[in-house]
C-alpha cells in the first residue's frame, strides 16, 4: 500500500491541514481569488469550508490542486 502512495504529495495530509495551510498563506480573500467558492468569501471559517469541501468534490479537487501548485 505504501508503494501506491509514494508519489502522492497529499499523502498523510488531512483536508483540514491543507485548508489551514492555504489560508495561512493566501488569507480568505486570496483563497476566494484562487478558487471561486462562496464559503471563502461569505463569512469564511475553517469549519464551514470543510463542510462544503467534503460534500463538493470539484471544489475539493481545486483546493488540493492549489495546495500542490503552491507548496510542492
Amino acid at each position: 500500500m505504501s508503494q501506491q502512495q509514494q508519489n502522492n504529495p497529499l499523502h498523510g495530509l488531512t483536508l483540514e491541514k491543507i485548508l489551514t495551510r492555504l489560508v495561512e498563506h493566501y488569507g480568505w480573500k486570496g483563497m476566494y481569488a484562487e478558487v471561486k467558492v462562496n464559503c471563502f468569501d461569505n463569512d469564511p471559517s475553517i469549519k464551514s469550508s470543510l463542510k462544503f469541501l467534503r460534500r463538493t468534490q470539484w471544489a475539493r479537487d481545486k483546493v488540493e490542486a492549489l495546495y500542490i501548485q503552491t507548496f510542492c
